[in-house]
């Protein structure tokens, strides 16, 4: 994880202010709650469904468990148990979800901090 962006903007979200990096993502993850994952989601294009909260809750869940994101294929194990199918179809089906991947559209939705590099699975 980045230790501090460059730029920090903030952006308004109900009567909630939340900071922003350069790239959109969360400066602070406990500022996070369903009103930005929707802001979030809705400026990426994407409009949240069970499934997706699903998978966000996941990832808020482990990051508070651990301390830590994570891992996309982590995320990709949870949607295959959860639906009972393959990793490999797991896989797909969360690329169906957020196109543009794990770290672009999944951490920021879920309110993460912006990795420094990250593996996408």
């Amino acid at each position: 994880m980045r230790v501090f962006p460059d730029v920090i903007t903030e952006t308004v979200v109900g009567d909630q202010k939340i900071s922003r990096d350069e790239a959109g993502f969360l400066v602070d993850p406990s500022q996070w709650n369903d009103a930005v994952a929707d802001m979030l989601a809705d400026e990426q294009g994407i409009e949240l469904t069970d499934e997706h909260r699903d998978i966000l809750t996941f990832m808020r869940e482990y990051l508070e468990e651990h301390l830590v994101a994570a891992d996309a294929r982590f995320t990709f194990r949870f949607l295959a148990e959860r639906n009972d199918i393959s990793i490999s179809a797991a896989r797909k089906r969360f690329f169906e979800l957020f196109p543009y991947g794990y770290v672009q559209q999944a951490c920021k939705i879920a309110g993460m901090r912006q990795p420094r590099a990250w593996s996408t699975g």
